[in-house]
Formats: C-alpha cells, structure tokens, sequence
C-alpha cells in the first residue's frame, strides 16, 4: 500500500495558466465535469484505502471550487485519518478558501493541514503567468486570512507554492526574497513540467538545466539558512528533504534519467478526478492501473493488478524518468542512500 496519495477532486481550473493548461479541457467540452467523482464514491474510495496513507494531497485543476470539498475531507478524515494532507490553490478566492479552510479545521484537530498557495512572481507579473487579472492581490489577501486562521488552529500550515518555468527563472530570488518577507511556513519550488495530464507537451515551459541550475543555486543557501536553521521540526524535515529535492530536479533534467530509483506506483500514486489509478500524474493514463469504478471502488483489485505490475515492472527498468516532485520525494524516502543523506542534513541543520 502506499504512503502518499494525490487525489486529483476536479480538472475544472478558474485560471489561465502559462504552466498549465488544464482550464481547457473543460473549456472544450464543459460537460466533463458531470463525470468527476462524486462524494459517494469518494467515500468508497477511501474506505477501502483505509488508514494505510500517512500523505493526502487534494489536488485539482482548483480543488475549492469542488462545492462538495468540505464532505470530501470530512470522509478522507473518517476513514484514512492521515498524518499530513496537502491541498494547493491559486487563491483567486479569498473569502471562499478562509470559509473552507475554517470548516476543515474544526472537523479535524490531529492532522497537518497544509495549504499551499500558488505565486510564480510578483504583482502583475503573477497575474500575467498566472492568466488571472488581480490574482496577486488576491493571493496576498488569502495569504493573511488563512495567517488569521491559523492562529486560531496549531495544526494548520500555510505556505506558498512557486513552480520555476521559462516565464520566471530570472526572477527566482526576487520571488524568494518577496516570499520570505511574508514569513510562511514553507516555500516550495518545483520545476514547470511538459505533462499530457496538463496539455502542456511541447510547450516547452521548462527552462533548460543551465538556467534551471543557476535560479536554484541562487536560492539554495538562503534556504538552509531561512527555512532549515531556524524552523520547528516538521518544517525542518520537510525542507531537507526538498533541498536534496532540488538536486535531483536539476540533475534529472541535465542527465535526462532517473537519478534515483523510482517508486511511484509503489509507495505513492495518483486518482483522477475520474477514477482512474495512476502510477503517477506525469504518464497519467499511459501509466492507468484501471478506473476504480471498473471495481467496485476497490482499490487494492487495481493495486494488485497484473497491470499494475506491468507498470511498476516498466518503472524499475527506468522506461521513464521526470523531476516530479511528489514521487521524488517518496522515492528519496525509500532510497536508503539518500534517507540518509536527508538525515545527515537535518541533523547538522540543529548542530551550532
């Protein structure tokens, strides 16, 4: 089973993204949105997962402009319980996301909500990127609401979100330093991908390695410094992992394989907003385990599948390889190796 899922609730997208262009799908055809999963399902769903995950991301396109949000993370809650849940947002709705993220919290007191909220630069440039007239405003809006409510609940975090693309890689420590004046909890980078589930192949929104490298490196001390040095302890851990993290982006995009053996399809995995099980969200349906309406919502039918284990198979031969920071991450986790090396940096990070 494994430890970290992304549950994609919905394609639907209120933003017109250079790094994403999700919004079409239903642009073209606005009746899709009538085949996402329903609350019921959901529920299924996550009854037969259990309480095995120990990371839920709820994802989207937008995930709060699923009405039914709140029913999906009270019955992600009653039946998984995990450790950490993980939901981003382009934060065009302020209001709306502190209501929501409100209702969250007092259905739940145990585990780590985290809401990541999406800037790629700065006022206007922001709103360019993000396709979203005021977004930056909005964003910094949501940003001090959801600060409020935090206050009010010690397991909510709020950090930001900066995904690094051809649009933005010149302006990285501009963004960082902006960021960091804001004193989140976290700051997390992830490079612009080409992704089928994203209608971004050939778009060529990802910088090359040498400009990726030098927008990285600017950053990297300051991050161990901000974020690793002086932070409580979740935060510490998360961000070394994130700074081994940052490496393996780089290096996989320069060397164009698999730096560390991959493991999704083993300890994470993706849902789509329409029941399919995949390996993960960069081979998307090419790497389906099936859909889960095929099986009565069983989970661990498409698990345990002989698909399954063609893909998993096709992943272990390194047939694929990509900088996706989700599975990087489990993978880092599962790799002894680089476990360690993660250890070792958190350790020092506490040594004077």
């Amino acid at each position: 089973m494994p430890i970290n899922f992304t549950v994609s609730v919905t394609n639907r997208c209120n933003a017109r993204c250079k790094t994403c262009n999700i919004w079409r799908i239903y642009e073209k055809e606005p009746s899709l949105s009538k085949s996402e999963l329903g609350i019921e399902e959901f529920e299924r769903i996550f009854e037969h997962i259990g309480r095995n995950a120990y990371w839920f991301t709820i994802s989207g396109g937008e995930p709060f402009l699923r009405k039914d949000i709140v029913d999906i993370y009270d019955v992600l809650i009653h039946h998984c319980s995990p450790n950490i849940i993980n939901i981003p947002t382009n934060a065009t709705a302020p209001k709306h996301i502190e209501k929501r993220v409100r209702e969250f919290m007092e259905i739940n007191n145990e585990s780590t909500l985290i809401i990541n909220l999406s800037m790629d630069g700065i006022g206007d440039n922001h709103d360019v990127i993000r396709g979203v007239n005021g977004n930056f405003k909005k964003l910094l809006d949501t940003y001090e609401r959801l600060k409020a409510v935090k206050a009010d609940f010690e397991n909510l975090r709020v950090g930001v979100h900066t995904v690094v693309s051809i649009f933005n890689a010149g302006h990285i420590p501009a963004i960082y330093d902006f960021v960091r004046g804001l004193e989140p909890d976290s700051h997390i980078f992830e490079v612009a991908e080409e992704r089928a589930e994203l209608l971004t192949l050939d778009t060529g929104i990802t910088p090359d390695h040498k400009t990726l490298s030098k927008a990285m490196d600017d950053i990297t001390k300051d991050i161990k410094y901000n974020y690793l040095e002086s932070g409580e302890f979740l935060s510490r851990i998360t961000q070394s992992f994130r700074l081994e993290y940052y490496e393996i982006m780089k290096n996989t995009l320069n060397e164009k394989r698999q730096i560390i053996p991959c493991y999704a399809g083993y300890a994470s995995c993706q849902i789509s907003p329409y029941g399919e099980l995949w390996a993960c969200c960069i081979l998307g349906n090419s790497g389906s385990f099936g859909n889960l309406r095929d099986v009565d919502y069983d989970f661990n039918k498409l698990w345990h599948s002989k698909k399954a284990y063609e893909i998993r198979a096709a992943i272990k031969r390194k047939e694929c390889y990509c900088p996706l920071a989700n599975a990087s991450y489990t993978s880092m986790l599962c790799n002894f190796s680089m476990a360690g090396k993660v250890l070792a940096t958190l350790i020092k990070s506490y040594l004077p």
